[in-house]
């Protein structure tokens, strides 16, 4: 018989700690120790932006949320760790 009770398990969104653009790719590196990309392509306005907008990505939220200020679009980091995009792959 097994004496130890119920394990809790808490399961916690992945955040980022930095968010940087290179060749209109979207890197993050997350709390988890994970760096992971994607392309700009995958969502709407950020497949429209110029290159000098996309660059000035920053995070929100504890890292929870990115935001483009000038392009007025936020993008939630679980959602994207999650593979969550507006548009297909190219």
């Amino acid at each position: 018989m097994n004496s130890m009770g119920p394990v809790n398990t808490v399961e916690v969104e992945p955040a980022a700690l930095r968010v940087w653009v290179e060749r209109r790719t979207v890197f993050l590196e997350l709390t988890d120790g994970r760096t992971m990309g994607f392309p700009a392509a995958r969502f709407s306005l950020l497949k429209g932006a110029s290159d000098a907008d996309l660059k000035k990505a920053c995070l929100e939220l504890d890292g929870h949320a990115l935001r483009w200020e000038a392009l007025d679009e936020d993008i939630s980091v679980p959602g994207v760790v999650a593979g969550r995009f507006q548009l297909p792959a190219q």
